[in-house]
């Protein structure tokens, strides 16, 4: 049976409604790649959402640009580009390639594909660009990001994107 949402009115749960699953301690002990943040990303985030600054023009309002182990798209129109940097916490010698599951009716496009690490390198920046395929009003869909190294790690992030037309208007009557 599929997983059912709790609430009113009832329906099939989403990634939204039963979250991240459960974690595998032996894994989570040796990840491979994290996504680190600081307070200071978060305080220009909340500080560009107060009004337009002149360090805002990537952050205003878009919650996505934070470096986070998700993405989460609520707007889509046309083509959105994110951007997330990795650390590498596992063997010093170490090549991740991306395998992608896209949202229905979106393409996803991550650059590079594929990130290598040395004793030289320990972050890695890539991007990814989602552009919606049509031109609806639609509900969230789903999909993923995992970076495999072909031994040990796999670290995925989930995505959800919904897209949205410019000039719709919802009808509140």
């Amino acid at each position: 049976m599929p997983i059912q949402a709790e609430g009113a009115p009832r329906k099939l749960a989403d990634p939204f409604d039963f979250g991240g699953g459960h974690i595998n301690p032996d894994k989570a002990a040796n990840p491979g790649l994290v996504y680190d943040i600081d307070t200071k990303e978060y305080t220009k985030f909340f500080n560009c959402t107060l009004g337009p600054q002149d360090h805002c023009e990537d952050y205003t309002g878009k919650l996505y640009q934070l470096n986070l182990p998700s993405i989460a798209v609520p707007d889509l129109k046309g083509s959105v580009t994110v951007q997330r940097t990795v650390t590498n916490v596992g063997p010093v010698d170490a090549t991740y390639r991306a395998v992608v599951e896209v949202p229905a009716g979106v393409d996803m496009i991550v650059e590079p594909s594929e990130i290598t690490f040395d004793g030289a390198s320990k972050t890695a920046t890539f991007r990814v660009t989602f552009r919606a395929k049509q031109r609806v009003q639609g509900g969230y869909t789903f999909g993923s990001l995992t970076w495999l190294d072909g031994d040990n790690h796999s670290v995925r992030i989930p995505v959800a994107v919904r897209t949205v037309i410019e000039d719709f208007i919802a009808d509140t009557s």
